[in-house]
């Protein structure tokens, strides 16, 4: 259904030389799009991914959304973005948040705002469970990044354009994520170095990723967020089913919490568990559409919020060593490895 809405249809992707910009256009370039406009910094990956794809509907722009002109210029004729370039590490948003504010914040008004001037019909952002109860500048930023889309999403005629957001945990085996790391370690026979072995985090694959967007998409309002319900593993359980697909016997070390790292994720807070609608697979976060003309009294609130719980990595379901097995075989770098698979389809930014 959400795949004819792109028929002969413009779409571009911020930050589209990364794992989820790859992982859309491994779904999209069997429909019948007209084109994917991929924008982001990296020379080097852009020309990787134009010599592998080989396929003419794929237009490249050098740019940064940091950089007015440069998403002016790319988002001229375009229907529909999924804006998804962002500084996502921990540590290094850490110790340069000024930078985090540049890219996460200011570049999505940015790319918000050129929205806006060329009449772009939908744009959905990506953020993150970082976002909820920030303790990190990564999580500061994305959450100032959602609070930005609801503001521009009031400008919104929802017959017209639409601005909405998505939120998600850990996507398995992305760029920079812990799973990679992990292999690497055993393939070196060194130890695997954890972080806290109860730390639980939520675990979805790219795939999933990009089926919350296109959800999100078909079904988003001015100003909503939409969270996709999955389960959750401790870093131990991973690091053990890691070990027994691999057949290894690498000894685990504990190291300790990187900068600015939670124990668990939450998606949803208590606040907004309170008016969450239940989608099914999903859950949807309506725009608090309440503007500055309220009374001088408080005179009306939520229900009691005491009473809610918040969706979190260590209350959500969560999976044993057998069940994260399963789940790690439906990632490519783990079926080439283990079932000697060949990915030579598959473009690994």
């Amino acid at each position: 259904m959400t795949k004819s809405f792109f028929d002969n249809k413009s779409l571009l992707i911020t930050g589209g030389s990364g794992s989820f910009g790859n992982a859309v256009l491994r779904r999209f370039l069997n429909t019948r799009i007209r084109e994917i406009r991929i924008f982001s910094r990296d020379e080097k990956k852009q020309d990787d991914m134009r010599r592998f794809y080989n396929d003419k509907r794929i237009k490249f722009y050098i740019g940064d959304v940091r950089n007015e002109s440069s998403v002016r210029s790319a988002m001229v004729g375009v229907d529909y973005v999924f804006h998804a370039a962002a500084l996502k590490q921990v540590p290094s948003c850490e110790f340069f948040p000024v930078e985090a504010l540049k890219t996460n914040a200011i570049g999505t008004d940015n790319v918000l705002d050129a929205a806006e001037k060329y009449d772009v019909k939908r744009v959905v952002t990506l953020s993150t469970d970082k976002a909820v109860y920030p303790i990190n500048a990564m999580g500061i930023t994305k959450a100032l990044m959602e609070k930005i889309m609801i503001a521009r999403s009031r400008n919104n005629d929802p017959n017209k354009q639409v601005f909405c957001g998505t939120r998600y945990g850990n996507v398995m085996a992305s760029r920079g994520s812990v799973i990679p790391l992990f292999v690497e370690q055993i393939k070196n026979g060194q130890p695997l170095t954890i972080t806290d072995p109860g730390m639980t985090r939520y675990m979805m694959t790219l795939d999933d990723a990009v089926d919350l967007v296109l959800f999100a998409f078909e079904h988003g309002q001015p100003g909503d967020i939409f969270v996709q319900k999955a389960p959750a593993a401790t870093i131990e359980t991973l690091a053990k089913a890691l070990l027994e697909l691999y057949q290894a016997k690498n000894p685990i070390k504990v190291i300790g919490t990187r900068h600015g790292e939670k124990l668990y994720e939450t998606l949803l807070t208590r606040e907004e568990m309170v008016k969450a609608i239940d989608m099914g697979d999903y859950f949807r976060i309506p725009a608090d559409n309440r503007d500055l003309n309220y009374g001088l009294y408080f005179n009306e609130g939520q229900a009691d919020i005491t009473r809610i719980e918040e969706y979190n990595s260590h209350n959500t379901q969560r999976l044993d060593v057998e069940g994260m097995k399963k789940l790690l075989l439906k990632l490519p770098m783990i079926r080439k490895d283990i079932l000697n698979e060949s990915s030579g389809h598959i473009y690994e930014p």
